[in-house]
């Protein structure tokens, strides 16, 4: 009686099967190095602007429309600078360290926008710059653990001054542009220096 022969895997297809399970692995592995140190410095630059129109508003709706505007423009430039650094060094954008610096980074943002509106409804909005500094804090050391050190030390560093701004909230108009404005261009210029843009 004839056995049956097993039919044997070639040896290239096998191969290929293990060097995908390899990038894979190693993608997921790597860090997120496309935050922009440039865009970070842009970033800080719009916040001292914003700092600076924000002072001359007579009301809480005018001051929240200066730093909302500041923040969708930071986000814009936040945006088109990780896109520009991941094509300039060939690596994707959405790869696997990407998709997990945007999923530590994007919910604290989320909870920051609809406290936002709660605080501002509830009349209650110079507690905001504590808010927002803290949860862009918590946004960037969480997402920053899928990037290089220095990410997730800017975001303590965040953290740090929501936390004072929370206890001193007549102090806002100093802390704003010094978290947002001077954290961003210092750690901006670090990153654009030591991680090549």
């Amino acid at each position: 009686m004839a056995t049956p022969r097993t039919v044997p895997v070639e040896l290239h297809a096998h191969a290929m099967d293990n060097l995908q399970y390899i990038r894979r692995t190693l993608e997921r592995a790597g860090e997120f190095t496309a935050v922009p140190g440039k865009g970070g410095v842009l970033m800080g630059i719009v916040a001292l602007v914003a700092a600076r129109l924000a002072i001359f508003q007579t009301g809480a709706g005018g001051w929240l429309a200066v730093w909302t505007s500041a923040a969708v423009i930071a986000l814009a430039i936040g945006i088109a600078g990780a896109a520009l650094k991941s094509r300039r060094f060939q690596t994707p954008l959405f790869s696997g360290p990407g998709r997990k610096f945007i999923a530590g980074f994007v919910p604290s943002l989320l909870a920051g926008a609809v406290l936002t509106v709660v605080f501002y409804r509830a009349g209650i909005s110079g507690f905001l710059p504590g808010v927002w500094l803290l949860l862009y804090g918590a946004a960037v050391l969480a997402g920053g653990y899928a990037s290089v050190r220095v990410v997730p030390i800017m975001g303590a560093c965040f953290m740090f001054v929501g936390t004072v701004a929370l206890f001193l909230p007549g102090w806002n108009d100093v802390l704003l542009p010094v978290g947002f404005g001077g954290l961003h261009l210092i750690f901006g210029t670090v990153i654009a220096v030591k991680y090549g843009g």
